[in-house]
């Protein structure tokens, strides 16, 4: 992965990679304009994205319906400078000298639109507060 030490960069962790991780590396990517690298992997990636949490972006105009989830990689934790850990417990690595937060986000696998809108702006909200803390002013 190349570095570009101007651009702040960002790993969000899940287990399935399939909800949380996806929904707010979209998020990221809307708001932040390619002012931050995004990353997002999962310790047990799924077969698809959660097509719930994507109906539920599609609302807000992000669109993750074509978003592969994958593996998270010690590439992908070298290069960030903030790892976002939700729910992966024991299995979301742990490099010395990086910023861990731990997002106490609900999983959405197996909840109806209803209840994934509240999880969506939920980390609707981190994220702003994330860029926030980034310097990035997030695009409306």
């Amino acid at each position: 992965m190349p570095d570009t030490p101007d651009i702040p960069s960002v790993l969000f962790l899940c287990t399935h990679n399939a909800g949380r991780s996806q929904m707010a590396a979209g998020f990221v990517r809307s708001l932040a304009g390619g002012r931050v690298r995004v990353f997002s992997g999962g310790s047990e990636p799924a077969d698809e994205v959660n097509p719930v949490a994507a109906e539920a972006m599609r609302e807000v105009g992000v669109d993750i319906a074509g978003m592969s989830p994958q593996r998270w990689t010690h590439a992908m934790v070298e290069a960030a400078d903030v790892v976002v850990t939700m729910g992966c417990g024991d299995t979301c690595p742990v490099l010395p000298g990086k910023r861990y937060v731990d997002w106490p986000v609900e999983d959405p696998a197996g909840k109806g639109l209803g209840e994934v809108r509240a999880i969506r702006d939920d980390i609707a909200r981190r994220v702003r507060r994330l860029l926030a803390e980034l310097g990035i002013d997030p695009a409306d």
